[in-house]
């Protein structure tokens, strides 16, 4: 007798369900991972989509990536992710991922082939830029240079640190648990740098990308942009409170550190810099526009 073989009946893929009560809401398209097509699973309950994906962590390889607004490699960026950080994404083609940054949930799109899989990191770049070097050897040919706060993985090893790429001398790098304690302190070593829209420190920052990385090198969240910190970072000042060092000030579109009562450190597109230079000048100089240049003043408490 002949015997067919059968295949055997399996349990149904597992379905995404969801409760959405009431209306479907407007949520902010930087921070909330929707799109006409496709959204974050964890939005089912606020959000009616056509599809829902769960996130898959992977971690940034390049030395510095863009997130664009758009896929195009002429689309605006809107941040910037450096090697070792997280991203979650919800969609990737051949050329592109999209979804959002770990570190502060800001969605956008990253070209492909600067995600891989995850990777626990043990140390992150203190230099203003970290050589890698092929072997461990300061006269040895460098690989690369990975910009101050990249993460990475390595094993010490005497005055290096051993990775899969190279080496990283261990004056240039520190353990990821190791957090800076004075925030102006860490925005200083950024002087100098190129102002770059979007940047968050690969060759170039911003005004918002500068009180991120400074806020997050000594263990403080801060979310990306301008308007979100305004209202999401330390506390707000009484108007004739005196101003001192840490504090942050508010423009339109526009935020920077105190240094002490007088002195603003900022990444700006005046300058095209990181500068320190008198509150009252950058004040003068926004007078032109608008009447009221300070929107508002904040502190963190340590």
């Amino acid at each position: 007798m002949n015997v067919i073989d059968t295949p055997t009946r399996t349990s149904p893929p597992e379905r995404i369900r969801f409760n959405l009560q009431g209306r479907s809401v407007a949520l902010d398209s930087r921070t909330h991972a929707a799109r006409g097509d496709l959204a974050d699973v964890s939005l089912a309950g606020m959000l009616f989509s056509a599809h829902y994906a769960r996130a898959v962590k992977l971690t940034c390889v390049a030395a510095g990536a863009p997130l664009l607004a758009t896929p195009g490699t002429n689309a605006q960026a809107v941040s910037e992710l450096l090697r070792g950080e997280i991203f979650h994404a919800l969609d990737v083609t051949t050329d592109w991922a999209w979804g959002f940054c770990g570190h502060d949930g800001y969605v956008g799109y990253l070209r492909r082939e600067a995600l891989d899989a995850l990777e626990e990191t043990t140390h992150r770049v203190t230099a203003s830029c970290a050589p890698l070097f092929s072997v461990a050897d300061i006269k040895a040919p460098v690989a690369d240079y990975w910009p101050r706060n990249a993460l990475f993985a390595g094993v010490e090893d005497g005055p290096f640190i051993a990775l899969g790429e190279g080496f990283i001398h261990s004056r240039h790098a520190r353990m990821v648990g190791e957090k800076e304690t004075d925030w102006v302190s860490v925005a200083e070593r950024y002087l100098g740098q190129p102002y770059v829209w979007g940047g968050r420190g690969h060759r170039g920052i911003d005004c918002s990308g500068l009180v991120q990385v400074a806020l997050g090198q000594c263990g403080i969240s801060a979310p990306r942009d301008t308007d979100l910190q305004r209202e999401g970072i330390g506390s707000p000042l009484a108007e004739d409170a005196p101003l001192r060092r840490g504090d942050l000030v508010f423009f339109p579109g526009h935020v920077g550190i105190m240094t002490d009562n007088e002195t603003l450190l900022h990444a700006n597109a005046h300058w095209m810099t990181v500068i320190a230079e008198p509150l009252a000048d950058v004040v003068a100089r926004l007078q032109v526009d608008h009447a009221e240049p300070i929107i508002a003043r904040r502190r963190i408490s340590a």
